[in-house]
């Protein structure tokens, strides 16, 4: 159970409040003991029964039955009839509260299905109805309800009825409530709503979830009905409000007091008519509606409202003060919309208010300190912002708060013990933080409390550091996720003492040591187990070992589980995820795993040493990733009927299955590359409309690329390179307008380059044909690739020159960036970018071919390398200035190098040999200071090697096969280097030797010196012993000396310091 369901729970147990406040102020009087049900309206209630049915094993109307004992209708469950004199059946409830089933369990599993039958409205005398949460699916409203007249009480919500609301309820004159609230979109409408000015005496109309979208007039039920009370139009597709001649006049109603119009998208004309009930609205639901723009001071107008909530809207702004002044106000919800600038200093004197939630928004500076005025705050949710400092040390002082969200903001420092000391606090989340610190020690500061209430703690992705002890724990924890910290040392007993704990996420540190089953005997209520990515975590558990729980989620991913694989998996059957990838198995897989979990929507089983075939189907799986493995055999079917499948790096051999799959499959990511798939691609692509990710690299596929692969025009990575293919890249393609990635590099594809791909894949961004057999030309049209980042057509038969439009390239045109990110999809099932599939490449780099990935994004690079390509470098090709590799070798290039060349600032690999390239080496090349890698050998280049650091130190070989290349790294002078000639004149040489006599003398007198001057100083020193004790005693004087000053000024700047 997380903190956003806890939240949940509070809303709907308000909801449920209202809903007993409806009910018991048109509640039937209650029978008299005796009273005797009348014969035709039991056997009406027997026929209602047989037309209803119980879903589970409880039946529900078990006492509605024809035997004598139970023949008393009016003792019934769920009926109560009027007074002796009548007897007739005058209330029939059959809601959840009836049955003692909570409404949140209703809502996802309704207790009884059937239809209403007829006999239903033979019970004229009916006061009460309530039929909600009974499925009804493919019924409507019947016509005849308008013959129940003395209803006061009508339910029917959550009834999955479908059709138009029958006008003939204008006949029920009596009804104070009506209730016709559905959640199934748009199934129930309404083309008028003449009919409720019929019911001049209800109270509580609710009709959210009703199609409204044809009835203009909606708001005209609030001046027809003077006496209403309760209005809820939620999610009814409700048409704009526009200048309607019955808002041109102030009406203040001085009856409307809840007012629900969330989930329309309204916008802010409906402000115009809200304000006309200023004095009378305690509640107002706006939330999910489009009230853009600042947040309008006239709400403070409403002195009697108690609840506002204006979330998940798009108003912006600053947070207007005058909600300080309202004095009644108790709840306020201001979360997911785009308010910015700091929390009101004001918020801190609003002493009446109990739940503010100001999540989700752009919120700056730090958490006013007065915000812990607010004593009787019981619900406070600052998440999802861009809060600063610390937190308030005066949040101690709240001492009425339940619930407090912190999350995603930009909070340090430590947590302030007085926060902990709360004993009401029984949520707090501050995931995604910058909080230090430690565990605090939460046995002593629970024991000024009488009763603790902490259940659900959250700390995760912050710096929390230490070890995690046993007085960290509280025995009511439900929830504890420290995941993501700093956390180090063994994983303590005290965890298993923790009897009410559901959820156990202590993933993502450094902790250690062995686990046994010890640890969990007692935790019956665990549903969620998360210990991955801790390393040193051992887990030591016998093959035998029963668990006492039931896992939905197990992630053990990067634990050491051992080399066999863990038998006690087996006993349990509700897992919606398992990870236990790299976690040291080495195992073939027992049968009994691939047909025990019917609800597991995630598995991950990577990088193990795991054997054997697959076989079995999840149908409800969504995510199987069995990468790096041993597993071999077909592919089998179920992988197919995932969204997201990664087979790589494993022995699988056949595909045949693939035609087995549904048309229509959701599958949206296959990875299948490294294995050992042989033979025919199936072309049975047509099957999966939602394909947006394929990869086939290097298998031993052969034959053509069947034409049904380009069937999905979602598809964006295509790799099938380092395989056998042959024929021509199929047309269908063409449909695939997304596609990012195209690679079908190592192949032994024909053809020419189709003049398709720079029309029909408009957001290319890498392509790679390298190492196949095309041929012809490269097309113009690929210039129409603007996001281009990798251009690899090398090691084919392309002919004819070089297109002199690649300055289209407009993304090899940004400056490398190290934020640039690569190239990327999102996985289907899982919406982050931390799921995100990021595109690889395989380049020939430096030499050698090497594979990139997460840098990728920074490797813009064209390699038209090993061809036949004529004429000469495009100039064009200089405007590329974020191009990092350049390889145009193995050609026939002729012509000079562009002399603007050194425009390419950002090259790092430049490769123009083994061309017909003429002239001199241009001189700007030498600015280019990033370059790592050049080679110009084999051309015909001639004069000089332009002088810089760069270009003099690289090998001479790259400047080899040039016979008319001089200078340095070249032995070879250029013209103007050489020695002088002896055509020297006479004073030249004279100069020469007056030069060489210098230096001869210069050097003759260095060495004399030196011998002088060493015995004139060491030979007294060496022969005459007075000398040499004389020269060592003042040696020592200066050691002493030297010493004793340095001690002083230490002693003087260690004052200092003190001081």
């Amino acid at each position: 159970m997380t903190i956003s369901r806890l939240a949940l729970q509070i809303v709907v147990l308000s909801l449920l409040l209202l809903r007993l406040a409806q009910s018991l102020a048109v509640a039937p009087e209650v029978e008299e003991p005796n009273t005797t049900c009348i014969e035709a309206e039991r056997q009406a209630l027997l026929k209602i029964k047989e037309n209803l049915h119980n879903t589970g094993d409880n039946d529900f109307l078990s006492s509605w039955e024809d035997e004598a004992e139970k023949r008393e209708c009016c003792k019934w469950l769920g009926i109560r009839c009027a007074s002796r004199s009548s007897g007739h059946v005058i209330m029939l409830d059959l809601s959840p509260s009836t049955f003692n089933i909570s409404t949140v369990d209703a809502w996802w599993s309704p207790p009884i299905t059937g239809k209403i039958h007829l006999s239903l409205f033979e019970l004229r005398y009916l006061t009460y109805l309530d039929l909600s949460f009974i499925n009804f699916t493919g019924s409507h409203i019947p016509s005849s309800i308008g013959t129940l007249s003395q209803l006061r009480y009508l339910n029917l919500s959550q009834t999955y009825l479908s059709g138009e609301i029958p006008s003939q309820l204008a006949n029920l004159s009596s009804l104070q409530v009506l209730d016709l609230s559905t959640s199934t979109d748009g199934w129930q409408t309404a083309k008028g709503l003449d009919w409720v000015s019929y019911l001049s005496s209800l109270r509580v109309l609710d009709l959210s979830g009703t199609n409204l979208s044809s009835v203009s007039d909606w708001m005209e039920i609030v001046y027809q009905l003077p006496g209403l009370t309760n209005l809820h139009l939620a999610f009814c597709y409700l048409p704009e409000i526009v200048n309607h001649p019955s808002l041109t006049f102030v009406y203040s109603s001085t009856s409307l007091a809840v007012l629900d119009l969330s989930s329309n998208y309204l916008s802010t004309s409906i402000y115009s008519w809200l304000f006309n009930f200023n004095n009378s609205l305690v509640r107002l639901k706006l939330s999910e509606n489009w009230l853009e723009g600042s947040i309008p001071e006239a709400f403070g107008g409403m002195t009697a409202l108690k609840y506002l909530d204006l979330s998940f809207g798009i108003s912006s702004g600053s947070i207007p003060e005058i909600f300080c002044k309202m004095t009644a106000l108790t709840y306020l919800d201001l979360s997911s919309n785009v308010l910015n600038g700091s929390i009101p200093e004001c918020f801190g004197n609003m002493t009446t208010l109990e739940h503010l939630s100001l999540g989700s928004n752009k919120l700056e500076g730090s958490i006013p300190n007065a915000l812990g005025n607010n004593f009787g705050l019981s619900s406070l949710d600052l998440g999802y912002n861009f809060i600063e400092g610390s937190i308030p040390e005066a949040f101690g002082n709240m001492t009425s708060l339940s619930f407090l969200n912190l999350e995603l903001n930009l909070l340090e420092g430590e947590i302030p013990e007085s926060l902990w000391s709360i004993c009401s606090l029984q949520a707090f989340c501050t995931r995604g933080n910058k909080l230090s610190g430690r565990l605090p020690n939460l046995s002593q500061l629970s024991s000024r409390c009488a009763h603790y209430a902490l259940e659900y703690l959250d700390l995760r992705e912050n710096r929390i550091a230490g070890s995690i002890l046993d007085h960290s724990l509280v025995s009511s924890l439900k929830e504890l996720r420290l995941s993501s910290n700093q956390l180090h040392g063994p994983v303590p007993d005290g965890i298993g003492e923790l009897t009410q704990l559901e959820t156990l996420d202590i993933s993502v540190n450094s902790l250690e040591g062995v686990i046994s089953e010890a640890l969990f005997s007692k935790l019956s209520h665990l549903y969620h187990l998360d210990l991955s990515a801790n390393l040193n975590i051992v887990l030591s558990i016998p093959s035998d070992w029963i668990p006492p729980f039931q896992l939905y989620i197990l992630r053990l991913g990067n634990c050491n589980l051992g080399s066999q694989f863990p038998k006690w998996l087996q006993t349990q059957k509700y897992f919606l995820e398992l990870d236990i990838s790299n976690s040291g198995i080495s195992d073939s897989i027992p049968n009994w795993f691939w047909n025990s979990f019917t609800y597991l929507h995630m598995m991950n089983l990577s990088n193990n040493q795991m054997t054997g075939t697959i076989h079995g189907t999840y149908p409800a799986v969504v995510s199987i990733d069995l990468s790096s493995n041993q597993f071999e055999g077909p592919v089998p079917l179920s992988i197919f009927i995932a969204i997201d499948s990664d087979l790589s790096n494993n022995k699988f051999s056949t595909l045949n299955s693939l035609c087995d799959a549904d048309y229509g499959s959701l599958l949206s990511f296959l990875d299948i590359s490294d294995n050992q798939l042989a033979g025919e691609l199936p072309d049975c692509w047509s099957r999966f409309p939602e394909l947006q990710l394929l990869v086939l690299t290097n298998n031993k596929l052969s034959g053509k690329i069947p034409s049904s692969i380009g069937s999905s025009p979602q598809l964006a990575m295509l790799y099938l390179g380092y395989n056998n293919f042959t024929g021509s890249l199929p047309l269908s393609l063409k449909n695939s307008t997304e596609l990012m990635v195209l690679d079908v590099g190592r192949n032994k594809l024909m053809g020419s380059i189709p003049t398709w791909l720079g029309k029909s894949s408009p957001i290319l961004t890498i392509l790679s044909l390298r190492s196949n057999q095309f041929n012809g030309s490269i097309p113009s049209s690929l210039c129409r690739l603007v996001d281009l980042q990798l251009l690899d057509l090398s090691l084919n038969d392309i002919s004819g020159s070089i297109t002199n439009c690649m300055g289209n390239f407009t993304a090899m045109k940004r400056n490398v960036n190290t934020s640039t990110s690569s190239t990327s999809i999102i996985h289907p099932f899982n919406h982050s970018s931390v799921h995100a599939y990021k595109a690889h490449a395989t380049l020939m780099w430096k030499g050698a071919l090497s594979q990139y990935q997460n840098t990728l994004g920074l490797v813009k690079t064209i390699d038209l390398s090993s061809n036949k390509l004529t004429g000469e470098i495009p100039s064009e090709i200089i405007e590329l200035n974020g191009l990092i590799s350049l390889n145009l070798s193995r050609n026939n290039l002729s012509g000079q190098i562009p002399a603007g060349i050194g425009q390419l600032n950002s090259l790092d690999a430049l490769d123009l040999s083994r061309n017909h390239l003429s002239g001199k080496i241009p001189s700007t090349l030498s600015k280019v200071d990033r370059l790592n890698t050049l080679d110009l050998s084999s051309n015909n280049l001639s004069g000089k090697i332009p002088t810089s650091t760069q270009l003099q130190s690289f090998d001479p070989a790259t400047y080899s096969g040039n016979p008319e290349l001089c200078g340095p790294p070249l032995p070879n002078k250029c013209p103007g280097d050489e020695p002088t000639t002896p055509t020297e004149t006479k004073d030249a040489q004279s100069q020469e030797d007056e030069d060489s006599f210098m230096s001869r003398g210069f050097y003759i007198s260095m060495a004399l010196g030196f011998v002088v001057g060493f015995w004139g100083l060491w030979g007294p020193v060496l022969f005459i012993k007075s000398w040499r004790h004389a020269y060592f005693k003042f040696l020592n004087h200066a050691g002493d000396w030297i010493f004793v000053m340095v001690a002083v000024q230490k002693a003087k700047l260690l004052r200092v310091i003190k001081g």
